[in-house]
């Protein structure tokens, strides 16, 4: 593995770590208002947060390309603001990432968020216990499996991306240059050795990680027996 390979190694663990990170921050309330929440909204909410699994990421590349940039409807308002430049910047990156992983962490968590019985949510009510105490101290204590699972299909979602994150993002070595994007320009200059050690490093990557997540799964539902 060269320089420039690992550089991008180093890039896309910051940016999959940054992006799980807020995803959880932004997906966590999200999620618990879709596992509860009977307003007539909330297809179209679910509908809008599970696009990215059926739509062509460089659709969606595409459109934040345009709205990001200089000349769009976002971009122009966030650079006159004094914000640094979203389209070609790790920035950008993130905000890309986040909207294509979005589902991968939303659909876990609103999947346990409702499998949490009522009754208990209403014993805490009736003991005194607030809103967040309620989702600390019971929520969050049995939906520890989507919450993993949402954690680690996230991250690893985003180590893989690639169309998003190269029309957002392009192709700067150091800057925005994920792993995905070096293996696609060892291909490229037929550097076929080097593209194999990426490649290879991906597959045992997710197979850990889908492994991992099947494992826990499994030893879960054996603990509930």
């Amino acid at each position: 593995m060269n320089h420039g390979d690992v550089r991008a190694l180093w890039l896309t663990g910051a940016l999959a770590l940054v992006t799980t990170a807020l995803l959880l921050l932004v997906g966590t309330p999200l999620a618990w208002w879709l596992a509860r929440s009977r307003h007539r909204i909330r297809p179209g909410v679910e509908a809008l947060v599970a696009l990215p699994l059926v739509l062509p990421p460089t659709v969606l590349g595409f459109y934040l390309l345009v709205l990001l940039g200089p000349a769009g409807a976002i971009g122009s308002i966030w650079e006159a603001m004094g914000g640094p430049r979203l389209v070609f910047s790790f920035p950008g990156l993130v905000i890309g990432s986040m909207l294509y992983s979005l589902p991968f962490v939303v659909q876990p968590l609103q999947t346990a968020f409702g499998a949490v019985p009522e009754r208990l949510l209403d014993a805490a009510t009736l003991l005194r216990a607030g809103r967040w105490d309620r989702f600390r101290t019971v929520v969050l204590p049995l939906s520890r499996r989507g919450v993993l699972t949402a954690t680690v299909l996230g991250f690893a979602h985003t180590v893989g991306e690639f169309g998003v994150v190269l029309m957002i993002g392009g192709n700067i070595p150091g800057r925005t240059q994920v792993l995905s994007i070096a293996l696609y320009n060892h291909v490229e200059r037929l550097e076929y050795a080097a593209a194999h050690t990426l490649a290879a490093g991906l597959l045992a990557f997710s197979f850990v990680v889908l492994l991992a997540v099947y494992a826990f799964n499994r030893r879960f539902e054996v603990a509930r027996l």
